[in-house]
């Protein structure tokens, strides 16, 4: 019996008796699932559902599905979208292109050329391959091997196929429209329903719901998707798709963004296939599902339980694009939900900095539910105009700002348009996010963002970091202390826990501690709840914001300390001062690091008081310097030592880190970061 066995029984018995209940009913109909599956699907054939639908036959099944408002509008120009998002044109060609010859660039990957046909069982980093079998039997985590799961997964939900359609929509060009359709029937014979790595987990075939929905209404009427198998085909697929993510809802007794992805892909192949009272039911539940949990994963503030930017990114796409697909077709839409969706675009606008880049807070996996545009991966503002048209609010209309071209195809090129390049009632002043515990130091071009609150997944860890009281400095636009980001999940353990772990965040260690202990290195996404944080003050004026607020993570040392940080932002030049209060008595080690942003290097260092009590750091960054200064009652030893940044999944750059080190009894330690040409 294996110490990971006893520790999910060990897990399993905290659970409420009807969560076991339910969840014993559930392993049942899974396994019962391994045997009826087969004979449900081999009854499913497309002529059967065609006839369900009230059709004589695929074609007319077809014709009537693609007549029905699409949940996005098509776009057929290429003048109107490049005179709203110049070159937006040229770039989807050219991503069209790679789609076209099977070259990929996912997670890390790089530029990689897929086999033709494709292998959609394989981690193209490292070779590895899940071989065929049934869902339920598939070990995906290996975390034994160098391979990542996500790596197959990526390629399955097709999201790098969608330049296809735009390019086929944008020029008529029917070879774009020939290799979605290979692509899509390479899929389909290679991952029969339930019986490959690709349905392991439903928020896969949650998400392809999404994309091939997209790629139906952009391709429908292409003449290479005439041929009547095909339309059966790809139909059927996503009728199956329908009833595997009903069959196989992520419930948990928290749920997350697999549950919301779930439902969100029952609410799109619900609509899609309107008409059927299976499906009716699909749309029916998921919408009920998207309610309940958006008021449940969702503070009143706007922002998402999982303490990561990147997921409250791919959350507020889950919630907001069923709402779209409603509307479109005149369906209602709740006060509350709006109301939620609204607070989301403002945290959007709040954490984004003036260039469009967002703190690397907590987890990150590039993940997106349908990404149609071309501006940066980081870049989420096309959510504040998304929702501020679909919900038209103005005052969030002036918030938008950055690229349009995502807004045009889930719009529409006239509600884009309408859009300003720049907000006109700019989101720059201090802001805070209490529920969340995010507290946003700002002014113009000058950008603070603190963490200050419960930790993810209401305190089980799940996309969280140990980053209580972590910050990032950006002054004049320029990033120049950042968080590390997240790197990788499965792929490596070790990498895993290290960008989680509070040693990789700007955040005051004591006796190489976790701030919240890790329940074990092979449970990547738990962390005990151990730290509760609080907020002491909150003051902003015309000239400075004070953020001042404290931990308690390692109260449960022999020797109890509290840490306490208060930090100063002047909104004239963006000068932030930081000051660390450690409390407590006996000998402790401690350990301030301050991880500089990619493109930050250290020009010298001077210890200008010889026993450490003070010095100061000269950074460079984009031609402008910059001065990292720190004064102590006590010495402190400061060196530059080598770090890492992850950007997006599967890259990790390195970068330089000034960590500041002591050894004895608990001291303050004041640090300030200023521009100084």
């Amino acid at each position: 019996m294996t110490s990971d066995f006893i520790e999910r029984i060990g897990r399993l018995l905290q659970k409420s008796p009807r969560y076991l209940l339910r969840r014993v009913g559930h392993e049942a109909s899974m396994e019962v699932e391994r045997w009826l599956a087969p004979i449900r699907v081999r009854t499913l054939t497309p002529s059967a559902l065609a006839q369900r639908s009230g059709f004589s036959d695929v074609d007319d099944w077809w014709l009537s599905v693609s007549m029905r408002p699409p949940p996005h509008p098509r776009i057929h120009s290429a003048e109107a979208l490049d005179s709203l998002a110049p070159g937006s044109t040229q770039e989807i060609l050219s991503r069209a292109h790679r789609a076209n010859v099977l070259e990929v660039d996912l997670l890390g990957s790089g530029a990689t050329k897929l086999s033709d046909p494709i292998d959609w069982h394989v981690d193209i980093k490292t070779g590895r391959r899940w071989e065929p079998q049934f869902h339920r039997d598939i070990e995906y985590s290996n975390l034994d091997e160098p391979s990542d799961v996500k790596l197959p997964w990526e390629l399955s939900r097709l999201q790098w196929a969608i330049p296809l359609g735009q390019a086929w929509m944008l020029t008529g060009d029917d070879r774009y429209a020939l290799r979605a359709r290979q692509i899509i029937e390479q899929w389909v014979i290679a991952n029969p329903y339930g019986w490959t790595v690709n349905w392991a987990c439903t928020m896969e075939p949650a998400l392809r719901i999404l994309s091939w929905v997209w790629l139906f209404f952009a391709f429908h009427d292409a003449p290479s998707w005439r041929d009547s198998s095909f339309r059966g085909t790809l139909l059927r697929t996503l009728y199956l798709h329908g009833d595997f993510v009903s069959r196989n809802l992520e419930r948990a007794d928290i749920n997350g963004n697999h549950y919301t992805a779930n439902a969100a892909g029952l609410v799109y192949v619900g609509l899609f296939f309107s008409g059927d009272e299976t499906a009716a039911r699909w749309a029916s539940h998921g919408w009920t599902i998207l309610n309940e949990e958006i008021q449940r994963q969702v503070c009143a503030d706007g922002v998402d339980f999982e303490a990561s930017i990147a997921y409250h990114r791919l959350v507020t796409e889950l919630f907001t694009l069923p709402a779209i697909y409603r509307s479109r077709l005149g369906l209602h839409v709740s006060h509350d939900y709006r109301a939620r969706l609204l607070a989301m675009a403002r945290f959007v606008a709040a954490y984004s900095r003036v260039d469009g880049g967002v703190p690397l807070v907590g987890d990150a996996d590039d993940g997106r539910a349908l990404p149609l545009g071309c501006q940066s991966l980081n870049d989420h503002r096309y959510l504040i105009g998304l929702i501020g048209l679909m919900l038209s609010d103005e005052s969030t209309l002036q918030l938008s700002s950055g690229p349009r071209d995502e807004v045009a195809w889930l719009l529409g090129i006239e509600a884009a348009s309408s859009l300003p390049e720049r907000a006109t009632a700019p989101n720059l002043h201090s802001q805070v996010f209490p529920l969340g515990g995010f507290y946003i130091l700002r002014h113009e071009e000058h950008h603070v963002f603190i963490d200050c609150g419960p930790l993810g997944l209401a305190g089980r860890g799940g996309h969280g970091h140990n980053d209580l009281l972590s910050l990032e400095i950006a002054i004049d636009g320029i990033p120049i202390v950042c968080d590390c980001g997240s790197y990788v999940y499965t792929a490596s353990p070790e990498e895993r826990n290290r960008f989680r772990s509070t040693s990789y965040h700007n955040t005051p260690q004591i006796d190489d501690e976790e701030i919240n202990r890790f329940v074990s290195p092979r449970h990547l996404w738990s962390l005990r709840d151990d730290a509760s944080p609080a907020v002491h003050l909150w003051s902003t004026n015309d000239y400075m914001t004070v953020f001042e607020g404290s931990h308690d993570g390692y109260a449960r040392l022999p020797s109890p300390v509290t840490v306490r940080r208060r930090v100063t932002f002047h909104h004239a030049d963006g000068r932030t001062e930081v000051n660390d209060m450690l409390e407590g008595a006996g000998v402790h080690k401690a350990r301030v690091p301050w991880h500089l942003a990619p493109g930050v290097t250290v020009l010298e260092l001077d210890r200008a008081e010889p026993e450490g009590r003070a010095g100061l750091a000269i950074l460079c960054a984009r031609g402008r310097r910059f001065q990292l200064a720190w004064t102590s009652p006590q010495p402190w030893v400061v060196c530059i030592e080598s770090g890492r940044v992850s950007p997006s999944y599967g890259r990790a750059v390195p970068t330089q880190v000034v960590a500041m080190y002591r050894h004895g009894t608990l001291s303050t330690l004041d640090v300030s970061i200023r521009a100084i040409t």
